[in-house]
């Protein structure tokens, strides 16, 4: 007989912790049989379920009526510190008209927790989207459907039979267009039209660049002048890999627009008349879909205060799914830096030749970098500790599916950072606009917090699948970790991803003691200090994982992306297969990281490179042993910058070596976490 999921909790944080705390990976124990625990039980089953009511018991045969109640309830009992809590939910989806917000008061007390899971057997959904029904024939030439859905509400995401559907939109040739400061100018007289359409101020331009996928929207559209919406085109056009100055081919497209509407799988939501409009897919048909439209852009946020954070809480075999996320439709837009961070709001430092000036970079561009912000997630973790999330799935998401210590500006509880002991083991996350999960802040208090409570450590990320997703937000990796001390990513399979499978690092190293050269020519330390003292980024251990088939939509990324130092790291018996271009990416500043072990199979470019151009202060890689089908390897040599490479195989995919084939077969979920492809 398994023992209640307080007692597994309690078992799989011990069993983090003794990771963490020793570097020494190992399966996680199988749970034993234990003494009966105290236990309290509520049920709760979704909206309409026969024999609900929040008047009555909340057991399996007469359950509660909404997850309010149950949450309510819940409280009451974890309050009296004298067993654990679970609040079981039934089958069925769970329409909620705001966002469950769990804090202190939601806590288990006395050693004791609260747990919130999927009753035996059950699969239920946590959706902040309306099903969208009564489809007709609105125009029988071009095929396209409409709905009526109501007022009072946007959204950038719809999912038709579990797909992101495309908003309407229509490519742009570089051609057709001329680039300036306030936004450009129609070239091509085909484009004529665009001068007529209503609702301009929704249109947005869609940039897919090198390293960045930026949305800015329109303001204004007369004659052949095209006038973007401030501060977003300021902001796009102002640093690194810039609308106006790309480090590759750009990809443009116009966005939103009823006129736009003409390929199948597109949609259009007309907020004033509410109207959903929809062209479907070759054989779909409407009766019969499941057509879902997100109202909400968080489902869950778990925090405190650094005083009294949101604490032993665990979450286990819920679907969290149907949100968007509005920021983008915002004056800002989507001013993409890296990996999810973004720029918002008007800047101080930009001179007013930026357009030009500040094209490649510029010195103003450098006293930005501290204040970008971060996209959220639908699932929020901050100041709080001793949080599990286990065997979840997070699908069809506006934004990132699980944020866990992520900057204030990224959290609805207004309290970022502060998150300790959190697990996330054996979720599935897919199909999402964003990323599959964030850990860690960008701004100064995440890496040199002012108050130490607010230091992100103890993190693990384990035997998840994180697989297509990043569907409109492609510059978010699969896992991504910025400043944490203390982090496993350990057996994890992404894959499917268009830009970097594991990321782990931000700053470029100039948050590092001493600082980077690099940067103090470039004008940062003008609005920061340099900082003798190291980050919050230590002690991490990525290994066992299996990332393939990434870097296929973006550039400059690889299957594990790294920026800046982490004293005593380590990547270890990871799998990389059909990465779109690197294997191990050493960016800026990475240093004091040891990769052994490892195994390469058909990246299209090296299977290691390190970015030690400039001032950069990369360096400090031990690589030892590692297995690799391309042996191209840049910027790691021996006996400079204080690297060690040694002892690489190079084989053929035709005659893996042993203790390679060892590796991958190993690599990926455990087997009580794996799942089908």
């Amino acid at each position: 007989m398994s023992p209640p999921l307080s007692s597994r909790l309690r078992t799989s944080l011990a069993a983090a912790a003794a990771v963490l705390a020793t570097g020494v990976i190992t399966a996680m124990p199988a749970p034993q049989a234990h003494a009966a625990v105290p236990h309290h039980t509520l049920v709760v089953a979704p909206a309409g379920a026969a024999n609900a009511d929040d008047g009555g018991p909340g057991t399996m045969r007469k359950p509660l009526a909404t997850l309010a109640e149950a949450q309510r309830r819940a409280r009451e009992l974890a309050a009296r510190a004298d067993a654990d809590v679970t609040v079981t939910l039934q089958d069925g989806t769970y329409r909620l008209s705001e966002p469950l917000r769990f804090d202190a008061a939601d806590s288990g007390r006395d050693g004791h927790t609260v747990a919130w899971r999927a009753a035996p057997g059950a699969s239920p959904v946590l959706t902040g989207a309306e099903p969208v029904t009564g489809w007709e024939l609105d125009d029988p030439t071009t095929g396209v459907y409409r709905a009526d859905v109501g007022t009072g509400f946007d959204t950038r995401q719809l999912y038709v039979d579990g797909t992101l559907a495309q908003r309407a939109r229509t490519s742009l040739s570089r051609s057709d267009i001329r680039l300036n400061a306030t936004g450009f100018t129609l070239t091509n007289p085909d484009l004529d039209y665009l001068a007529e359409l209503p609702d301009q101020r929704r249109i947005e331009l869609q940039a897919m660049l090198s390293f960045t996928n930026r949305f800015a929207p329109v303001d204004s559209i007369t004659g052949s002048t095209v006038v973007m919406r401030q501060p977003a085109w300021d902001n796009n056009t102002y640093g690194y890999d810039t609308i106006q100055a790309p480090f590759r081919t750009p990809t443009f497209w116009l966005l939103n627009s009823r006129a736009f509407l003409d390929e199948p799988g597109e949609w259009y939501l007309d907020t004033t008349a509410g109207t959903l409009y929809y062209k479907p897919l070759e054989g779909q048909d409407l009766a019969n879909a499941r057509v879902e439209l997100p109202r909400l852009e968080t489902l869950i946020e778990v925090g405190g205060t650094y005083d009294e954070p949101a604490h032993d809480l665990s979450f286990e075999g819920l679907t969290f799914t149907g949100t968007t996320w509005l920021g983008p439709s915002s004056p800002d837009g989507y001013a993409n830096q890296q990996t999810g961070a973004f720029i918002a709001g008007v800047q101080e430092h930009r001179p007013a030749d930026a357009f030009t000036s500040c094209a490649v970079g510029c010195r103003g561009f450098e006293g930005a970098r501290n204040n970008w912000a971060q996209a959220p997630a639908a699932v929020q973790v901050s100041a709080a500790d001793r949080i599990a999330f286990e065997g979840n799935t997070f699908v069809n998401l506006g934004s990132v599916g699980l944020g866990v210590g992520n900057d204030a500006n990224a959290h609805a509880t207004g309290v970022g950072l502060g998150a300790r002991n959190v697990s996330a083991v054996g979720n599935t996350f897919t199909a999402s606009a964003g990323g599959g999960i964030v850990v860690g802040g960008v701004r100064p208090d995440a890496h040199h917090p002012s108050d130490g409570r607010m230091t992100n450590s103890d993190i693990l990320i384990s035997d998840n699948r994180v697989f297509s997703t990043a569907l409109e937000y492609l510059d978010q990796d699969g896992i991504f970790a910025s400043y944490v001390t203390r982090l496993t990513i350990e057996h994890n399979e992404v894959s499917d991803m268009p830009y970097t499978g594991i990321g782990i690092g931000y700053g470029w190293g100039a948050n590092d003691p001493g600082g980077s050269p690099e940067y103090l020519n470039r004008g940062l330390y003008d609005f920061q200090p340099v900082y003798d003292t190291p980050t919050t980024l230590t002690d991490v251990r990525v290994a066992g994982n299996h990332v393939r088939d990434v870097v296929h939509t973006l550039f400059d990324a690889g299957c594990v992306y790294t920026l800046s130092a982490m004293p005593r790291s380590t990547i270890e018996e990871n799998v990389c297969e059909n990465s779109g271009q690197l294997g191990l990416y050493f960016d800026e500043g990475s240093r004091y990281l040891t990769a052994t072990r490892n195994v390469f199979l058909n990246t299209a470019g090296q299977w290691a490179h390190a970015n030690n151009q400039n001032g950069n202060r990369t360096g400090d890689q031990t690589l030892t042993g590692n297995y690799t089908t391309n042996p191209a390897i840049t910027g790691l040599v021996t006996g400079e910058r204080g690297n060690t490479v040694e002892g690489t195989v190079v084989f053929t995919p035709g005659d893996i070596p042993a203790e390679a084939r060892r590796i991958i077969a190993d690599a990926g979920p455990r087997e009580t976490h794996r799942h089908p492809s």
